[in-house]
Formats: C-alpha cells, structure tokens, sequence
C-alpha cells in the first residue's frame, strides 16, 4: 500500500507528497473550472497517470525482450464532458514509437500500453482514443 498526503493550501490548490519517496507534486483548478490554471489539475493528473502508466508497462515488456525503448513518446488530450455532472468525457493518445511497424514486438508492445494498470482502472464511460505512430 502506498500513502499519498494532501494538503489543501486554499486557493483551489493542492500539495500531495508521495510518502515512500517524499515526491511533491501541486494541483491547481483549471481556469474553466475557478482555478488559475498555474499547475495540473486534478484531472490532467488522471490523463498523465494513463500516459505515463502505458509508457512504463511498455517499457517494462519492452525490456524483458531487450528491445530499446528510448525516444517513446507520448501526447494526451484531455477532453471534459460537455454534459453534468464535470468529468472526462475522453482522452486522446498519440504514442510514437521508436520502432518500424513491422517490429516483430509490435503486438507485444500495443497489448502491454492497452492492458496497463491505469487504463485497466478507467470508467468505461470514459472513451480512450489511440493513435500510433510507428517510426518509418
């Protein structure tokens, strides 16, 4: 079990500190939403979390199979909801990969970012939108 304490420091802002590595990261609410917009917002983390998650269980199944994966990279959109209640209505995904589509890994590597713990914990409501693009 990992522990993450947050602070509310006013201002619809907020401190976590990771405990086991003492990490810190800010929130900030989005300036559509009353915030400044200064720092993610609660939901830009849930967008990062997913892109974030996809790449490092790529590269987890990446390096079981001594494949490189260094210059993976990857853009999410956050899209909200039009309708109430506020929520993330989709994310986009473009991941561009550092190999040629006829890797014999590709499958490997598609299947291991589709299956990744974060992608795995999203409401289904949520539309999870991904665009590869394998190096020519």
């Amino acid at each position: 079990m990992v522990t993450i304490e947050i602070d509310y420091e006013g201002q619809l802002r907020c401190r976590a500190r990771h405990q086991p590595s003492g990490g810190i990261i800010s929130t900030d609410a989005p300036v559509d939403n009353q915030g400044r917009g200064e720092s993610f917002s609660p939901t830009d983390l849930v967008a990062t979390a997913l892109a974030t998650c996809m790449a490092t269980i790529m590269g987890i199944a990446a390096r079981e199979r001594g494949v490189e994966l260094a210059g993976l990279r990857m853009v999410v959109k956050k899209e909200m909801a039009p309708d109430l209640p506020r929520r993330i209505g989709a994310l986009h995904v473009e991941i561009e990969v550092p190999l040629a589509e006829e890797h014999p890994e590709r499958r490997v590597l598609e299947n291991a970012a589709l299956t990744c713990p974060v992608h795995q914990s999203l409401h289904p409501d949520i539309a999870v939108k991904i665009a590869w693009r394998w190096q020519d």
